[in-house]
Protein backbone atom coordinates (compact mmCIF):
# COMPACT_ATOMS: atom_id res chain seq x y z
CA UNK A 1 0.00 0.00 0.00
CA UNK A 2 2.89 2.55 0.94
CA UNK A 3 4.76 1.50 -2.14
CA UNK A 4 1.38 2.37 -4.36
CA UNK A 5 1.10 5.37 -2.59
CA UNK A 6 4.48 6.58 -3.26
CA UNK A 7 4.33 5.64 -6.95
CA UNK A 8 1.50 7.73 -7.10
CA UNK A 9 2.67 10.89 -5.84
CA UNK A 10 5.66 10.56 -8.31
CA UNK A 11 3.36 9.53 -11.50
CA UNK A 12 1.61 13.23 -9.92
CA UNK A 13 4.63 14.96 -9.38
CA UNK A 14 6.17 14.40 -13.11
CA UNK A 15 2.71 15.45 -14.35
CA UNK A 16 2.71 18.46 -12.73
CA UNK A 17 6.59 19.36 -14.32
CA UNK A 18 5.44 18.62 -17.47
CA UNK A 19 2.08 20.72 -17.23
CA UNK A 20 4.51 23.36 -15.66
CA UNK A 21 7.10 23.02 -18.35
CA UNK A 22 4.34 22.97 -21.44
CA UNK A 23 2.40 26.29 -20.00
CA UNK A 24 6.33 28.30 -19.38
CA UNK A 25 6.92 27.22 -23.02
CA UNK A 26 3.20 28.53 -24.20
CA UNK A 27 3.56 31.90 -21.98
CA UNK A 28 7.61 32.49 -23.47
CA UNK A 29 5.75 32.24 -26.82
CA UNK A 30 3.17 34.99 -25.96
CA UNK A 31 3.96 38.45 -26.06
CA UNK A 32 2.03 40.82 -23.68
CA UNK A 33 2.49 44.75 -23.87
CA UNK A 34 1.66 47.48 -21.18
CA UNK A 35 -1.66 49.29 -22.25
CA UNK A 36 -0.70 52.94 -23.22
CA UNK A 37 -3.36 55.45 -23.78
CA UNK A 38 -3.59 59.18 -23.57
CA UNK A 39 -0.88 60.42 -20.38
CA UNK A 40 0.96 58.07 -20.46
CA UNK A 41 4.72 58.13 -21.03
CA UNK A 42 7.62 56.75 -20.69
CA UNK A 43 10.06 54.22 -23.28
CA UNK A 44 7.66 52.23 -24.56
CA UNK A 45 5.35 55.16 -25.65
CA UNK A 46 8.92 55.84 -27.97
CA UNK A 47 8.27 52.57 -29.46
CA UNK A 48 5.04 52.55 -30.18
CA UNK A 49 5.35 56.20 -31.63
CA UNK A 50 8.56 55.30 -33.68
CA UNK A 51 6.56 52.00 -34.99
CA UNK A 52 3.44 54.59 -36.02
CA UNK A 53 6.36 56.94 -37.63
CA UNK A 54 7.50 53.99 -39.23
CA UNK A 55 4.50 52.99 -41.20
CA UNK A 56 3.89 56.50 -42.25
CA UNK A 57 0.67 57.07 -39.54
CA UNK A 58 2.82 59.72 -37.45
CA UNK A 59 5.10 62.39 -38.14
CA UNK A 60 7.94 62.46 -35.89
CA UNK A 61 10.11 62.89 -33.56
CA UNK A 62 9.39 60.15 -30.73
CA UNK A 63 9.07 61.94 -27.92
CA UNK A 64 7.70 59.40 -25.49
CA UNK A 65 4.18 61.66 -24.35
CA UNK A 66 0.93 59.95 -25.18
CA UNK A 67 -1.10 63.14 -26.90
CA UNK A 68 -3.47 63.83 -28.72
CA UNK A 69 -1.53 63.12 -31.91
CA UNK A 70 -0.16 59.94 -30.73
CA UNK A 71 -3.83 59.24 -30.40
CA UNK A 72 -4.92 60.19 -33.02
CA UNK A 73 -1.95 58.16 -35.17
CA UNK A 74 -3.60 54.68 -33.35
CA UNK A 75 -6.85 55.64 -34.47
CA UNK A 76 -5.99 55.65 -38.01
CA UNK A 77 -3.99 52.17 -37.48
CA UNK A 78 -6.63 50.70 -35.58
CA UNK A 79 -8.90 51.68 -38.21
CA UNK A 80 -6.86 50.63 -41.60
CA UNK A 81 -6.74 47.35 -39.91
CA UNK A 82 -10.02 46.47 -38.76
CA UNK A 83 -9.70 46.42 -35.20
CA UNK A 84 -11.60 47.73 -32.23
CA UNK A 85 -11.47 51.82 -32.64
CA UNK A 86 -10.43 53.11 -29.20
CA UNK A 87 -6.95 55.69 -29.37
CA UNK A 88 -5.88 52.89 -26.99
CA UNK A 89 -2.57 51.16 -27.67
CA UNK A 90 -3.61 47.16 -26.22
CA UNK A 91 -2.07 44.61 -26.73
CA UNK A 92 -3.89 43.45 -30.05
CA UNK A 93 -2.95 47.15 -31.79
CA UNK A 94 0.55 47.13 -30.43
CA UNK A 95 1.07 43.23 -31.65
CA UNK A 96 0.14 43.76 -35.34
CA UNK A 97 2.01 47.30 -35.27
CA UNK A 98 4.78 45.53 -34.09
CA UNK A 99 4.53 42.41 -36.18
CA UNK A 100 4.07 44.67 -39.37
CA UNK A 101 7.21 46.83 -38.37
CA UNK A 102 10.64 46.84 -39.38
CA UNK A 103 12.64 48.05 -36.33
CA UNK A 104 13.63 51.80 -37.07
CA UNK A 105 17.22 52.72 -37.89
CA UNK A 106 19.54 54.31 -36.02
CA UNK A 107 19.71 56.60 -38.66
CA UNK A 108 15.75 57.45 -38.85
CA UNK A 109 16.35 58.25 -35.31
CA UNK A 110 19.04 60.27 -35.52
CA UNK A 111 17.21 62.47 -37.93
CA UNK A 112 14.68 63.26 -35.90
CA UNK A 113 16.70 64.01 -32.91
CA UNK A 114 18.69 66.91 -35.39
CA UNK A 115 15.35 68.04 -36.72
CA UNK A 116 13.87 68.48 -33.39
CA UNK A 117 17.35 70.42 -32.50
CA UNK A 118 17.77 72.93 -35.10
CA UNK A 119 13.86 73.52 -35.20
CA UNK A 120 13.42 74.35 -31.97
CA UNK A 121 16.76 76.45 -32.02
CA UNK A 122 15.58 78.52 -34.90
CA UNK A 123 12.23 79.25 -33.17
CA UNK A 124 13.28 80.19 -30.20
CA UNK A 125 15.94 82.91 -31.72
CA UNK A 126 13.53 84.28 -34.33
CA UNK A 127 9.96 84.02 -32.34
CA UNK A 128 11.22 83.39 -28.57
CA UNK A 129 9.28 86.76 -27.24
CA UNK A 130 6.18 85.72 -29.58
CA UNK A 131 3.08 84.84 -28.88
CA UNK A 132 2.97 80.31 -28.42
CA UNK A 133 1.15 80.45 -32.10
CA UNK A 134 4.06 82.56 -33.37
CA UNK A 135 6.20 80.33 -32.19
CA UNK A 136 4.29 77.29 -34.06
CA UNK A 137 4.27 79.60 -37.00
CA UNK A 138 8.09 80.05 -37.55
CA UNK A 139 8.18 76.11 -37.47
CA UNK A 140 5.67 75.84 -40.16
CA UNK A 141 7.22 78.03 -42.55
CA UNK A 142 10.58 76.36 -42.22
CA UNK A 143 8.89 72.87 -43.05
CA UNK A 144 7.27 74.75 -45.44
CA UNK A 145 10.49 75.43 -47.23
CA UNK A 146 11.80 71.86 -46.79
CA UNK A 147 8.74 70.46 -48.91
CA UNK A 148 9.08 73.34 -51.18
CA UNK A 149 11.62 72.13 -54.43
CA UNK A 150 13.02 76.62 -53.77
CA UNK A 151 14.99 75.74 -51.13
CA UNK A 152 17.07 73.00 -49.50
CA UNK A 153 15.41 69.43 -48.37
CA UNK A 154 16.26 69.35 -45.21
CA UNK A 155 15.78 71.88 -41.71
CA UNK A 156 19.12 72.26 -41.01
CA UNK A 157 19.55 72.92 -44.73
CA UNK A 158 16.77 75.81 -44.74
CA UNK A 159 18.43 77.42 -41.62
CA UNK A 160 21.68 77.47 -42.67
CA UNK A 161 20.79 78.80 -46.35
CA UNK A 162 22.93 81.35 -47.50
CA UNK A 163 21.98 84.02 -50.53
CA UNK A 164 24.82 85.73 -52.08
CA UNK A 165 26.40 85.33 -49.28
CA UNK A 166 23.84 86.28 -46.73
CA UNK A 167 22.20 83.45 -44.48
CA UNK A 168 18.08 83.71 -45.18
CA UNK A 169 17.76 83.72 -41.17
CA UNK A 170 19.24 86.57 -38.83
CA UNK A 171 20.16 84.18 -35.84
CA UNK A 172 22.69 82.33 -37.84
CA UNK A 173 24.26 85.70 -38.79
CA UNK A 174 24.16 86.96 -35.00
CA UNK A 175 24.71 83.11 -33.35
CA UNK A 176 21.57 83.28 -32.09
CA UNK A 177 20.74 79.97 -33.35
CA UNK A 178 22.94 77.81 -30.74
CA UNK A 179 21.19 79.45 -27.83
CA UNK A 180 19.29 77.01 -25.70
CA UNK A 181 15.43 76.91 -26.90
CA UNK A 182 12.62 77.55 -24.06
CA UNK A 183 10.53 74.91 -23.57
CA UNK A 184 7.69 76.82 -25.18
CA UNK A 185 10.13 76.39 -28.15
CA UNK A 186 10.67 72.87 -27.80
CA UNK A 187 7.23 72.03 -27.72
CA UNK A 188 6.40 74.44 -30.35
CA UNK A 189 8.72 72.48 -32.93
CA UNK A 190 7.03 69.39 -31.69
CA UNK A 191 3.67 70.93 -32.89
CA UNK A 192 5.54 72.09 -36.05
CA UNK A 193 6.53 68.83 -36.49
CA UNK A 194 3.31 66.83 -35.90
CA UNK A 195 1.58 68.59 -38.61
CA UNK A 196 0.18 72.04 -37.15
CA UNK A 197 0.49 74.71 -39.26
CA UNK A 198 -1.15 78.00 -38.11
CA UNK A 199 0.35 80.09 -41.03
CA UNK A 200 -1.22 77.12 -43.63
CA UNK A 201 1.59 77.41 -46.86
CA UNK A 202 3.61 80.40 -45.94
CA UNK A 203 6.99 80.22 -46.80
CA UNK A 204 8.48 83.61 -45.77
CA UNK A 205 8.08 86.14 -42.46
CA UNK A 206 9.74 88.90 -40.72
CA UNK A 207 9.24 91.70 -38.51
CA UNK A 208 8.04 95.10 -40.36
CA UNK A 209 9.50 97.19 -37.41
CA UNK A 210 12.83 96.11 -38.05
CA UNK A 211 12.81 95.26 -41.69
CA UNK A 212 10.71 96.44 -44.63
CA UNK A 213 11.11 93.20 -46.28
CA UNK A 214 10.43 95.11 -49.41
CA UNK A 215 10.95 92.56 -52.08
CA UNK A 216 8.91 89.71 -50.23
CA UNK A 217 6.05 92.59 -49.72
CA UNK A 218 6.12 92.96 -53.22
CA UNK A 219 6.69 89.58 -54.89
CA UNK A 220 4.71 87.56 -52.22
CA UNK A 221 1.08 87.20 -50.81
CA UNK A 222 0.17 88.30 -47.56
CA UNK A 223 -1.24 85.01 -45.58
CA UNK A 224 -1.53 86.72 -41.33
CA UNK A 225 0.25 88.44 -38.67
CA UNK A 226 0.77 86.75 -35.65
CA UNK A 227 2.49 89.09 -32.73
CA UNK A 228 5.37 91.18 -34.55
CA UNK A 229 5.88 88.84 -37.61
CA UNK A 230 3.57 89.39 -40.80
CA UNK A 231 3.40 85.87 -43.00
CA UNK A 232 3.83 85.57 -46.48
CA UNK A 233 3.31 82.67 -49.25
Amino acid sequence: MRKTHKRLVSILLVVMLVAFNFSSVFAAGTTSYPLLKYGSRGTSVVRLQNALINKGYLRGPADGIYGRYTEGAVIKFQTAKRIRIDGIAGNQTQSLLYAATQTVSRSTSTTAATDLYWLSRIINAEAGAEPYNGKVAVGNVVLNRVRSSSFPNTIKGVIFEYYKGIPQFSPVADGSIYKTPSADSIRAAKDALNGVRPVGSATYFFNPDKASGSWIVANKTYVMRIGDHVFYK
